[in-house]
């Protein structure tokens, strides 16, 4: 029998601290995205701009994990703790997190 693998797709939906189009948030999304990918089970990480003016958040991040234990180490992992310690709750206004497990 075939083991299936769950797949998990963690977003979240943000609003920064820092005005649009400034250095600083630029350099939040640049660092976001380079930290956090090098944790090796991230997988698939994208960046977002918000384009719907269904609601009111203006970014996202996106990326995919293949299974729960992976999901568990990214959210123990160093640099994602010292990511969301040092850069998250004192740049981040408010977000939203979605967690989708692959049917």
């Amino acid at each position: 029998m075939e083991e299936r693998t769950i797949a998990i797709q963690h977003m979240v939906i943000f609003n920064l601290k820092h005005a649009k189009g400034s250095a600083e948030e630029a350099a939040f999304l640049k660092d976001g995205e380079s930290i956090l990918t090098s944790i090796p089970v991230v997988k698939n990480f994208n960046v977002f701009n918000q384009v719907s003016a269904k609601n009111d958040y203006d970014y996202g991040f996106s990326m995919e994990f293949a299974n729960q234990e992976e999901y568990d180490a990214y959210n123990d992992h160093p640099q994602h703790t010292a990511f969301v310690q040092e850069r998250w709750l004192t740049e981040v206004e408010r977000f939203l997190e979605i967690d989708f497990q692959k049917r």
